[in-house]
């Protein structure tokens, strides 16, 4: 792991897009909360993403200990540390129909989703339903093109047990964050048992989830989706926690304006607040925002905050807390209450 010399301001913004540019790697964010050098961020990526930044790295002592003492969302010394998710990607092999509402729930739930499926009818299918990209050749040469990243979703929807043992075959040979096969006990256990004997290791096979989805008693198209989505999101949420900046956010960061913008994000709680940790918005001189901070009485008063920071051109960096008592989050119609600490940052 690197450290990237200290960054403020949209600068931060561009080195993040380049390293979000590259295929793979983790990269975390820290930045500093007290003292003279507040607001002052840093980014640290693996060797592999940041070698086309390594003219502006600089090794730190901690570099060997980086990944043991980073807890994202974590705050640690005055510093609030990170890690930055990309997009996550969600691949679907199978374009039948269960693959219809799961691409529908997909794209609601903010993942690119890709489709593989090697019957030109059913590839126009998800084309129609809305995938970002639909690749129509075999499955194992589609997945050849599919690099896998630890932002990789893969949902096995195929119609067969012989193409389900080809998918699970090559994703397993790959970089992943979920694998689930949607099938009966015993067409997975046969696909498991097929992939054991080729030398597939029994607890690899184990982590793969199936039959996929929630035990909820689906049985339409829709409903399976239902219980596929939902435990990808258990899933998901129960990893360590992630930072990160949508499209939405990083593409409006990055346009050529003069603007003032505020970029807040939560980096403590307690109690029931919305939001949980690392979740961002982005404030705009004329009161617009780009995402959500949890809205309510929270979103209200940071966004009061950052125009007056924009408004008197002070500070550039601020942490504020924000008290949500049970009294006044009935006031706002809000059910819950706690506290969250936010942290302002002026981007230009």
């Amino acid at each position: 792991m690197r450290k990237l010399t200290g960054l403020k301001g949209k600068e931060y913004y561009i080195r993040l897009e380049e390293l979000l540019r590259k295929p793979d790697g983790d990269i975390w964010s820290e930045t500093v909360l007290t003292g003279e050098d507040a607001g002052m961020k840093y980014l640290i990526s693996s060797e592999n993403t940041e070698k086309a930044l390594e003219e502006n790295a600089e090794k730190t002592p901690e570099q060997e200990t980086a990944e043991q003492k980073m807890a994202p969302g974590g705050e640690d010394g005055g510093i609030f540390r990170e890690r930055i998710g990309r997009t996550p990607k969600l691949v679907i092999c199978g374009g039948g129909h269960v693959s219809i509402p799961i691409i529908h729930m997909g794209k609601m739930l903010g993942f690119s989703v890709t489709v593989l499926e090697d019957r030109p009818k059913f590839a126009d299918h998800a084309r129609a339903a809305g995938a970002d990209r639909v690749i129509c050749l075999p499955f194992e040469e589609s997945l050849a093109g599919i690099p896998g990243d630890s932002d990789s979703w893969f949902v096995i929807v195929t119609r067969g047990h012989r193409y389900d043992t080809i998918c699970l075959e090559n994703i397993l040979a790959k970089k992943y964050a979920y694998v689930g096969m949607m099938g009966s006990r015993r067409r997975t256990a046969i696909v498991k048992d097929q992939l054991a004997q080729k030398g597939i290791s029994r607890e690899v096979l184990e982590g793969v989830h199936t039959p996929i989805g929630l035990k909820i008693g689906a049985q339409t198209p829709e409903e399976i989706a239902v219980s596929v989505m939902a435990e990808i999101i258990q899933v998901k949420n129960s990893h360590q926690k992630s930072g990160g900046y949508s499209e939405e956010l990083l593409r409006a960061v990055l346009e050529e304006t003069e603007r003032k913008m505020v970029m807040a994000t939560i980096i403590s709680r307690k109690g029931s607040a919305p939001r949980d940790v690392g979740t961002k918005m982005l404030i705009l001189e004329d009161g617009s925002t780009a995402d959500t901070i949890g809205g309510g009485c929270v979103e209200s008063e940071i966004i009061q905050k950052a125009l007056l920071m924009m408004r008197e051109d002070r500070p550039d960096f601020a942490v504020c807390r924000v008290d949500m008592t049970m009294d006044a989050a009935e006031d706002e119609g809000m059910v819950c209450g706690g506290t969250v600490e936010v942290m302002l940052e002026r981007v230009q």
